[in-house]
């Protein structure tokens, strides 16, 4: 019985099998022989949409730069007169929701960036897409610039410090401490600073 013939692979395909690589292994895993294997190709098939292997990594690094970039601009559009309830949606979808793979392609690009100036120069670039879309949600929550600055900081070190740690058991309704801290976070007004004592 002749197989049925192999579907073609685009460049789209290889970046993902790169993405799920670099998950499991870093970037020194990406490869193009652990590719092709992973994808059940051969290697010629690799060069009909790369140059070599500098320009999948180079695509690697552009498709995760524009989905992240896509997704914090989609989360953060402030929808007139409901800011306020779109910073705490933010704050749910961010600190809630368990993607272990996308934790894991992160740290893996961290890393990454860690030796690799190009991947750095990435990073960099959707950190500070990240902070400053967070600091337009509050600002249009009617925050000041300095402190709006400060809670978007705060926000993505909580967001990603809590991705990152196993903390469910550190309290007894761990829900309920979530919701402060999104509170502590989100608050429209910072309360009045006390006098100091004569």
């Amino acid at each position: 019985m002749e197989k049925p013939p192999r579907a073609q692979l685009d460049r789209s395909a290889w970046i993902q099998a790169a993405l799920d690589t670099l998950a499991d292994e870093g970037v020194s895993g990406v490869r193009v022989e652990t590719l092709a294997r992973r994808l059940n190709v051969t290697k010629g098939s690799f060069y009909w949409h790369f140059k070599d292997r500098q320009d999948l990594l180079n695509g690697i690094l552009e498709n995760w730069k524009d989905g992240r970039i896509r997704d914090i601009v989609k989360q953060t559009r402030p929808e007139l007169g409901h800011a306020e309830a779109q910073l705490f949606h933010v704050i749910d979808v961010y600190s809630t929701s368990r993607n272990n793979r996308g934790i894991l392609i992160e740290l893996a690009i961290r890393d990454w960036a860690r030796r690799d100036p190009a991947a750095a120069r990435i990073v960099e670039e959707v950190d500070s897409w990240r902070l400053r879309c967070a600091r337009e949600l509050f600002l249009a929550c009617g925050v000041p610039m300095h402190e709006a600055s400060t809670r978007s900081v705060l926000l993505y070190a909580y967001v990603f410090g809590v991705s990152m740690m196993n903390c469910e058991k550190f309290d007894a309704d761990f829900v309920a401490l979530k919701a402060d801290i999104r509170d502590l976070i989100a608050r429209s007004q910072t309360p009045p600073t006390k006098q100091a004592a004569a």
